[in-house]
């Protein structure tokens, strides 16, 4: 029997996250944290809430790590201007040579993750991976 392209999809994602969460262990960190740094640096002022959707994680869950990352340090909550009762997240300074550790193993995972395949390979593969999210954002939007 000949897996589907969801399972395989679906596989290799817990395959990639577990490698992932294997080699920024001893920094620390794991996944979801890496994920959450990760969003806040692409789009500082994110409000816990919309993070929490994207991160597809429960808000509390969400709370208590940024309770944790705030703690170490490297997330600040400031009250968004436009909402009493919502804070915007931002990362600290402190975050900068985490952040460059955390985009080595990255690599390190990809590499791994794509041995084997040519540049042409991974080009394509990054394309038709990019295609399929866009089909499934689309519908999820048409959905909603």
């Amino acid at each position: 029997m000949k897996d589907s392209v969801g399972f395989l999809i679906n596989d290799t994602a817990r395959l990639y996250r577990r490698t992932l969460d294997g080699n920024i262990r001893d920094l620390g960190m794991t996944s979801l944290q890496w994920r959450t740094v990760a969003r806040l640096r692409r789009e500082p002022g994110m409000r816990q809430s919309e993070l929490a959707d994207l991160l597809e994680v429960e808000p509390i869950t969400l709370s208590r790590m940024i309770d944790r990352l705030a703690d170490a340090g490297m997330v600040c909550r400031k009250p968004d201007p436009n909402d009493r009762r919502a804070w915007n997240l931002y990362l600290t300074d402190k975050t900068d040579g985490l952040i460059r550790q955390l985009e080595i193993e990255a690599k390190r995972v990809e590499d791994r993750a794509l041995g084997g395949l040519n540049e042409a390979e991974r080009e394509q593969l990054a394309g038709l991976v990019e295609r399929v999210r866009a089909n499934l954002s689309r519908k999820e939007s048409i959905d909603a």
